[in-house]
């Protein structure tokens, strides 16, 4: 009978080869292994839930756990800021380390579940994130998940982050991490089973695919997941063009592909491109749908049985998904694993907790400091006045696919500790997040009164308005108030505006903390409150970081990964998945707030910025240098930022093409030395090739995007440079 597990000297033998040959000795073994399987048991490993296999000695194991911010739905775990937060930091480098904070909680926390005999749902070392679609619609609900609406921006953080969850162990994953939904998916939520994605080839290939392909092609990415909707007609989870076509053929992709969550179903109950759950199972299948997240592969013993699946395709199948588990160690000595000796006390340890405070801190956006109202100075303030729904909302600390934390710090609190006995802090809710009144049976806006009475005997006021995961997330969430999970429009809900307005009235300096997930049309906060500040969904701690930032003990280094608009009405149809007019690399009016703007308490200035040539071939590179100095009185970080805009007709506007971030002293400085390829100057053209067009190419450096609404607000403009590709255009190989 075959062993999955090798013996001490099996074990030595294999671990002296090459790198290369041990990972494929993983495939050996698990096709050794799944050979010894009757079909029955083959089916079975294809659920999520995979039953133990005991006269092969295989232990049940669930592919089902998620870690978008952290370990989430299984205990206590540090739980770090919300995806779009930690996006806001345009920091690679934290983004990993993050990451690797993460995957040891979840080895941890794995480890002693197999200690005790615990195989259930959200206990395995599959983590199906990061989120990597792109928010194209602030509307959409789910958003909050990814890192943003850029291709770029998403694929560089992407790669950091699965890299920090599957480790650089030579032999080992400590985890295996998952690129999703592929593809094509962001909204409408409430029509996600059924709705088609209509895309260009164009579209596809210049902002859909390339964060996929960053994490299948550069990361190494385990695992991806297909996307409940339709792309071009086909169901992404049983779709030959994105499963077969690109991913296994053009990107090589050797890991194992997972449904979303009863997607699969849909085949026949909504996209009726199948008539039976026989006939959906063998369309997944059969495009290489290895894991049915749900139990309707069942249906599989039936499809052998009528001749629509051939027992090798599930064999294949099984093969990768044992593959996967090898590659964790599930099947090796348990002392030759070196990330089976993570202890369960990494879990929410201090070192986390610092780690989570610092996040936020990173991730905060300072919009607006008219006269330099921020920070605040607690000595010049007898009271406080704090209001506002999210004031003391935990909810808004955390957004969804959460963990339980041990210890929740809400603004109100990080205020209230920070100040002590030294300032008088006063609280009033001020409204529902949403509904127009806080009782149920009162007349409505039944705050009010407090609102005005808490304004009138404050000093200084800290206004917190925004959204929470139960206004915006997932089609089905449970106690979702718009049903959907999408938002309906971009101004605050409820009453919140009105109350702004009071406070304004009241003649008192005003800073509006925003806590939500995505983009909020706040024009009128903009022309009449001298502060803003954008938090995000700011992490379990999140209160004391923001306390922080407001008095001064951090200065806000946070970027915009979304484009905040000016109003609901100008954005195109939701249903619509061209990018004309979305982002900023494609819209055609003046942003509220744009993509990558973010003010800090102390002044850096760019100078000595150079580029390497001046023109770009095929095969080519241009290294652009540029000294950054911090010339204000304050610590800060400052994102450096280079955009390339090809001078042609119907190109992007501009688009982000190298980033990296850099933490000066007050007078410090550094040179920063970033490189492009000819691929970052290519487009992609109507049939999906990538061109380096005969044409000039402007490269700005700066810590903005080159438009007209960020130089307004931050007052200095990026370095241009041009960049020309002479000749013929040249199709760029993928």
């Amino acid at each position: 009978m075959f062993s999955p597990v090798l013996n001490e000297t099996e074990f030595v033998q294999r671990s002296c080869t090459g790198m290369e040959d041990w990972m494929k000795t993983f495939e050996e073994r698990a096709e050794a292994l799944v050979a010894e399987m009757t079909l029955e048991e083959k089916v079975y490993q294809t659920l999520h839930g995979a039953p133990s296999i005991d006269r092969l000695g295989v232990k049940a194991y669930n592919y089902w756990n998620e870690a978008l911010h952290g370990v989430a739905r299984a205990g206590t775990a540090t739980v770090f800021p919300q995806a779009i937060g930690l996006a806001a930091t345009f920091d690679e480098d934290f983004m990993e380390e993050i990451a690797e904070a993460v995957s040891d909680e979840g080895r941890a926390k794995f480890n002693v579940q197999q200690k005790y005999g615990d195989y259930d749902i959200y206990k395995g070392l599959t983590f199906w994130s990061p989120n990597v679609n792109i928010f194209r619609d602030p509307r959409w609900g789910r958003g909050h998940e990814t890192f943003g609406e850029d291709p770029y921006l998403t694929s560089r953080l992407g790669v950091r982050f699965i890299e920090g969850m599957q480790g650089n162990d030579e032999t080992y994953m400590k985890v295996a991490a998952c690129a999703k939904h592929f593809a094509v998916h962001s909204g409408p939520e409430d029509e996600r089973h059924s709705f088609n994605a209509v895309v260009s080839e164009q579209d596809l290939r210049e902002t859909y695919l390339p964060a996929f392909k960053a994490c299948v092609k550069e990361a190494g990415v385990e695992v991806v997941m297909g996307a409940y909707n339709r792309t071009n007609d086909e169901p992404c989870c049983g779709s030959k063009r994105l499963l077969e076509d690109i991913l296994r053929g053009e990107w090589q992709f050797k890991g194992h592909v997972t449904s979303d969550c009863w997607a699969i179903k849909d085949f026949h109950e909504y996209h009726m491109v199948t008539s039976t759950p026989v006939e959906s199972v063998a369309l997944a299948m059969n495009r290489g749908c290895d894991l049915n997240c749900g139990n309707i592969y069942g249906n599989l013993l039936k499809a052998v049985e009528d001749g629509l699946v051939e027992e090798e395709t599930i064999t294949r199948a099984v093969v990768r998904l044992l593959t996967t588990r090898m590659k964790l160690g599930l099947f090796d000595p348990q002392d030759k694993v070196p990330f089976n000796a993570i202890d369960y006390g990494v879990v929410d340890c201090e070192k986390h907790r610092k780690l989570n405070e610092r996040a936020a801190k990173k991730s905060a956006v300072l919009l607006k400091n008219e006269d330099a109202l921020l920070p605040l100075d607690k000595k010049a303030y007898r009271t406080i006045g704090v209001i506002g729904p999210n004031a003391n909302n935990r909810k808004a600390l955390v957004g969804n696919y959460e963990g339980t934390a041990s210890e929740y710090i809400t603004i109100l609190e990080g205020i209230q500790a920070y100040v002590g006995d030294e300032v008088r802090v006063l609280y009033s809710e001020g409204c529902h997040l949403c509904k127009d009144r806080i009782q149920g049976l009162s007349q409505g806006n039944d705050r009010m009164s407090e609102v005005r009475a808490v304004a009138d005997a404050s000093d200084v006021i800290i206004a917190c308005m925004g959204l929470d995961a139960s206004l915006e997330g997932e089609e089905g969430d449970e106690g979702n108030e718009f049903a959907s999970g999408d938002k309906p429009g971009l101004n605050l809900p409820g009453l919140q505006e009105e109350v702004l307005e009071e406070l304004v009235k009241s003649g008192k300096p005003v800073v509006l903390v925003l806590l939500s997930g995505s983009a909020l049309a706040v024009p009128y906060a903009d022309a009449h409150i001298p502060a803003i500040l954008q938090g995000w969904y700011p992490g379990a701690r999140g209160g004391k970081a923001i306390a922080d930032i407001l008095f001064g003990e951090a200065s806000p280094e946070g970027k915009l990964p979304v484009t905040f608009y000016r109003t609901t009405e100008e954005l195109p149809d939701f249903k619509d998945y061209s990018m004309k007019n979305r982002t900023y690399r494609y819209m055609k009016q003046e942003a509220l707030y744009p993509f990558g703007y973010g003010l800090s308490y102390t002044e850096f200035e760019i100078t000595d910025s150079n580029i390497s040539a001046e023109t770009i071939e095929k095969g080519g590179q241009v290294t652009v240098m540029a000294t950054l100095k911090n010339t204000g009185k304050m610590e800060g970080a400052e994102t450096v930022q280079v955009y390339i805009h090809a001078c042609t007709e119907d190109a992007p506007n501009f688009q982000l093409k190298a980033l990296k971030k850099v933490t000066l002293g007050p007078g410090g400085e550094q040179v920063v030395s970033l490189t492009l390829t000819d691929e970052d100057f290519g487009l992609y053209n109507e049939d999906g090739a990538k061109v380096l067009n005969a044409c000039d190419y402007e490269v700005y450096v700066g810590t903005s995007q080159p438009d007209a609404r960020s130089e307004e607000l931050l007052g200095r403009k990026p370095v241009k440079h041009i960049v020309r590709h002479e000749g013929e255009p040249v199709v760029l190989p993928e």
